[in-house]
């Protein structure tokens, strides 16, 4: 039984949209940005970023992968050797939707899809964080918020006090 489609059908066969999606894939990585109907832009955006991350990986079995989807193979050398160096530093969120005015002729929505090529510094952030969080996990600290653990050093607090006093009262009697 035919599996349905995940967001709006883009009309034809299912072979139809298939070879539709390849075709819009292709020309983002070859021209970074393209113009089309907003539905197309919105099916596009998670099989490019899928692509995209198998570039990332860049070894034979993820070309041969999407040489099965892509056939284009100038599209496939930018998108494993140009592109994907590019994104090495950001985990997803490759491509940038943003709706532009109306078709002149039949008033559809249209889009333009781009690759985001900016620079993410997230990586050292990240793993400055990482860093200090296996610090504290071996100097025995728990990694929590700031208001737990002040609450918890208030119980602690609390909780030493009564056997202070109890200790000391007993000690005077």
């Amino acid at each position: 039984m035919p599996r349905p489609t995940k967001g709006p059908r883009l009309g034809g066969s299912a072979q139809h949209e298939r070879h539709m999606l390849a075709n819009l894939a292709t020309q983002l990585f070859i021209h970074e940005s393209i113009t089309t109907t907003q539905a197309r832009a919105r099916r596009l955006r998670p099989y490019a970023e899928k692509l995209i991350t198998k570039g990332k990986r860049g070894d034979l079995h993820a070309r041969r992968t999407v040489m099965k989807k892509i056939t284009d193979k100038y599209a496939v050398y930018r998108l494993f050797d140009e592109l994907a160096p590019k994104f090495a530093n950001r985990d997803g969120g490759y491509t940038r939707i943003v709706k532009t005015l109306p078709r002149k002729g039949d008033n559809a929505p249209m889009a333009v899809i781009s690759l985001v090529l900016e620079p993410v510094a997230r990586k050292e952030a990240v793993a400055d964080a990482v860093g200090t969080a296996r610090r504290a996990a071996s100097a025995g600290e728990s990694t929590t918020s700031p208001r737990k653990s002040a609450q918890r050093a208030e119980e602690g607090t609390a909780a030493a006090a009564p056997t202070d006093d109890a200790s000391s009262a007993e000690a005077d009697t």
